[in-house]
């Protein structure tokens, strides 16, 4: 079965959304770096890196379905925070939309009864609580540290070991 017109429009808007998700991280990765704070900036590699992935899978996903995939422009990202908690913060705001943007291309997948896709998008749900429960036990953490540095800097050497 072709894959509707609507269905891949939604899923060239998510890549542009997964490759704006790349650079946010890979910015925050600077700050973090500018900051001398490496284990944050790492762990915001990971997740540029991540999100690069997950533009590619959805590429590959098009391609498969004998789509045409559109490479977007990217988004500037912001480049400076007050804290590492503004950052993390920032984070896990961006992870619920991207969220929110995954569970809007199921509903149009379930709507048009595109199995295949729904099928696909199932990784995405199951990724989209896994990196929205990471962000938000970060933030929990450094919220909890209320600012001290020395509960900063040992949440930064345990960002380090992912």
């Amino acid at each position: 079965m072709k894959i509707s017109d609507a269905m891949v429009s939604a899923i060239n808007d998510q890549i542009k959304a997964e490759f704006d998700s790349a650079y946010i991280y890979l910015a925050m990765s600077a700050y973090f770096k500018d900051a001398g704070l490496d284990g944050m900036a790492h762990w915001m590699k990971k997740q540029y890196t991540e999100e690069v992935e997950h533009a590619e899978k959805f590429i590959a996903y098009l391609y498969e379905r004998g789509a045409r995939v559109i490479i977007p422009d990217v988004a500037k990202p912001k480049e400076s925070y007050t804290d590492a908690l503004e950052a993390f913060k920032a984070a896990y705001a961006h992870e619920q939309y991207v969220t929110s943007r995954i569970y809007k291309l199921v509903d149009l997948a379930i709507s048009e009864k595109d199995y295949a896709t729904q099928s696909m998008l199932k990784w995405y749900v199951d990724e989209q609580m896994e990196e929205e429960d990471n962000t938000s036990s970060i933030v929990a953490k450094l919220e909890y540290l209320g600012g001290d540095k020395h509960g900063t800097y040992i949440v930064d050497r345990e960002l380090a070991s992912r």
